[in-house]
């Protein structure tokens, strides 16, 4: 962070929150491939034009096989399928009443080793994508040469703030300057923390910080 960015008043904390998987959970990792990945539409964010891509573009069930021999069994929330988030039942379920128009989600077949079928999965992509963080009120490295023009870097630590008349009344949104990275309001961070999800003792895979403290 440069000077300027020191001597700038810090966003209250407490308002918004990075959602990300948990990549330090314990244990060997999920045991679940993605068998016609090939088939999977990259996200929204990723697709130019935007509209020939997510989860809206899909034209095929997204194909899951559980092996034992790889990993676990896959936790409520899970990263790095073709670009989209692989959640649970109970998840999506939370996620959609506080704000089913921020997501979309593709239900998957899910073949468990012995043939059966397993519990029910979805990926999932945030659908909304807003100019949403106020530049001059954040301490947050910017780098210039990218898709967008430019990107907002947490490396090393930031504070956002955010754009209240961008962001209004949703729950969950992607930054056009942030890459995959998706923020969420308070209201949703409850919901979550009430239902089990981004706990300290047991985070059920997913991962929320404060994004004025990062």
């Amino acid at each position: 962070m440069n000077e300027d960015d020191m001597n700038k008043v810090a966003p209250p904390k407490g308002r918004f929150y990075v959602l990300s998987p948990d990549m330090g959970a314990p244990g060997r990792g999920h045991g679940v491939e993605l068998d016609n990945g090939d088939e999977i539409p990259w996200p929204t964010y990723m697709s130019e034009p935007s509209e020939m891509g997510g989860l809206a573009s899909l034209r095929t069930v997204p194909k899951l096989r559980f092996d034992s021999q790889v990993g676990d069994m896959p936790l409520d929330l899970q990263g790095g399928f073709n670009g989209y988030w692989l959640v649970s039942q109970p998840l999506k379920d939370v996620m959609e009443n506080i704000d089913a128009e921020g997501f979309a989600f593709a239900k998957c077949a899910f073949q468990l080793e012995d043939g059966s079928e397993g519990e029910p999965h979805y990926l999932c992509e945030v659908t909304r994508i807003l100019d949403a963080i106020d530049e001059n009120a954040s301490s947050v490295k910017i780098l210039d040469g990218y898709r967008n023009g430019k990107y907002y870097s947490l490396s090393g630590g930031a504070k956002l703030s955010f754009k209240a008349a961008e962001v209004a009344d949703a729950h969950v949104f992607m930054d056009i300057h942030s890459g995959s990275r998706i923020y969420c309001d308070r209201v949703l961070r409850d919901a979550l923390i009430e239902h089990g999800f981004g706990t300290v003792t047991n985070p059920r895979g997913m991962w929320i910080e404060d994004a004025a403290d990062y």
